[in-house]
């Protein structure tokens, strides 16, 4: 592939990744907001009890055979068939299993609804396994712009149902409405969009080999699945269900602007540092460049939030939300260095080193477990303020492989990192002085965010930051690219 054609390739898969993540993220935001105005906290407490029982099971019905598929340079429709059925059979398993395992997770939390709630909400498992195949070929074939499609249209029919539920009364069921329905619609536009059916048959020699690279994909899916979700276990277990509530808002709102940068990335580059990986120098250099513009958009904004956090709950959320605001502050600094920490272990994965993937995945675990010992029993913020500690310890342990293998370690990334540092601190000051003189939430989340906007891109300029040129440059690519299309 020419470097004209890959970079051409690159910035419409980008943009179209970037359009469906951050169309869906604001979609999402705007039905989450509606909800958490209607709903109580418990109502997400309770769902939060129920996430690592879904997400595990989701990472075994995968079990990383779609990015075994993306990873492999040449692939045949038995591949695809094969990955196809053994979604299919995995995941009416697994549905089964949380079927009948209901009232035992229900007694555990001491919460009965918990039964009829995990039963029904275990059929989106199914929902989600039957496009899986179809999501990854379009992802091969870099046509984020169907994937785009099928997430808006599962996130507005999702959204619609479920805010229409909450109005009529149907209180924590409007979440398990939103979630069916979205994937529902999600799984019918993609078979459409694809334009590939399955064959049903399956090959044991396509699945051992898939499932070589593949393990250690789920693997290390099911160890940070079960990281990231068994504080909703001990929360739900031994504190009260809003506290619960109270936490998965704050994780969600952070996840919004970094989750978002991390799905864009991972989606659009993947694929083309698979192409690239057997050039070293063209592949540093893809990858420094995500690591810079990451932090470039990463690090300002997090701050922003965390600044701006007591108007964005109390005129979002309304005041009932108000214990969110000093969680939500501490879990956007626990998120700031998670698109650099991704890109690191992302690029393992595409150069075919998943064994790897998994061994620094391992490697966090003492620390991880001991963060836990020593916060979960203080509450809700120290649990919080362990993750801010461990997210940044995360980076450099991320970090290490890559510098090995590439000479771009954590200390280099550090470094590229610093003007960025600067031009935050500098918006951290302007939009602080705005808080301190002005009482109106209202004004103060308009002039913090105009204000920190400015002076942050200033100080770019001032500081003849390559990001804010190339981010310019991108936006008039993307830009000239829609109207072509348009037209």
């Amino acid at each position: 592939m020419h470097n004209t054609s890959l970079k051409s390739i690159a910035t419409k898969g980008i943009f179209w990744s970037a359009v469906d993540k951050f169309a869906v993220q604001i979609g999402q935001f705007i039905v989450s907001v509606v909800l958490a105005r209607i709903l109580l906290p418990e109502d997400f407490g309770l769902i939060g009890m129920l996430a690592i029982f879904i997400a595990l099971s989701q990472t075994f019905i995968e079990s990383g055979l779609g990015i075994g598929l993306i990873q492999r340079q040449v692939r045949s429709d038995i591949d695809f068939s094969t990955v196809f059925v053994f979604n299919l059979v995995v995941s009416s398993f697994f549905y089964l299993l949380l079927f009948f395992s209901a009232p035992f997770i229900a007694i555990f939390f001491n919460q009965p609804q918990l039964t009829d709630l995990v039963r029904v909400l275990g059929l989106s498992l199914f929902l989600n396994a039957i496009a899986i195949v179809q999501k990854t070929k379009l992802t091969i074939a870099i046509d984020f712009k169907s994937i785009a499609k099928s997430n808006v249209i599962a996130v507005f029919v999702g959204g619609l149902c479920g805010v229409l539920a909450a109005i009529n009364g149907y209180g924590v069921w409007s979440l398990v409405i939103q979630s069916l329905v979205g994937a529902l619609a999600s799984s019918i536009t993609l078979w459409f969009l694809s334009k590939w059916s399955p064959s049903i048959l399956f090959s044991k020699k396509s699945f051992e080999s898939l499932f070589r690279y593949g393990s250690k994909i789920l693997l290390a899916g099911l160890y940070a699945q079960l990281l990231n979700n068994v504080y909703n276990i001990c929360l739900g277990k031994f504190y009260p269900t809003a506290s619960l509530g109270y936490y998965t808002r704050a994780k969600s709102f952070a996840d919004l602007s970094a989750g978002t940068i991390v799905s864009v990335i991972q989606q659009a580059t993947f694929p083309v540092l698979t192409t690239v990986q057997n050039d070293k120098e063209k592949l540093v250099s893809i990858y420094s460049r995500m690591i810079r513009m990451s932090a470039f958009l990463i690090i300002p904004l997090m701050t922003l939030i965390a600044l701006l956090a007591k108007p964005i709950v109390i005129l979002l959320l309304t005041e009932k939300w108000i214990s969110l605001i000093p969680l939500l502050q501490w879990m956007v600094f626990a998120r700031i260095f998670l698109p650099m920490s991704a890109i690191n272990m992302n690029l393992l994965n595409a150069v075919g080193r998943s064994d790897l993937y998994l061994k620094v995945d391992l490697s966090k675990l003492p620390l991880i477990i001991l963060a836990m010992i020593i916060t979960i029993p203080l509450g809700v913020k120290a649990i919080i303020i362990g993750h801010v500690i461990t997210s940044a310890m995360a980076f450099i342990i991320n970090a290490y492989l890559p510098g090995k293998l590439y000479g771009y370690g954590a200390i280099s990334q550090l470094k590229d990192m610093l003007p960025v540092f600067v031009a935050t601190v500098g918006m951290a000051v302007s939009v602080f002085a705005v808080s301190c003189f002005i009482e109106n939430l209202i004004l103060q989340l308009f002039l913090g965010s105009l204000l920190g906007l400015i002076t942050y891109l200033s100080i770019c300029r001032l500081l003849k930051l390559e990001e804010l040129k190339e981010f310019w440059k991108l936006f008039l690519s993307l830009k000239r690219k829609v109207v072509k299309e348009e037209i």
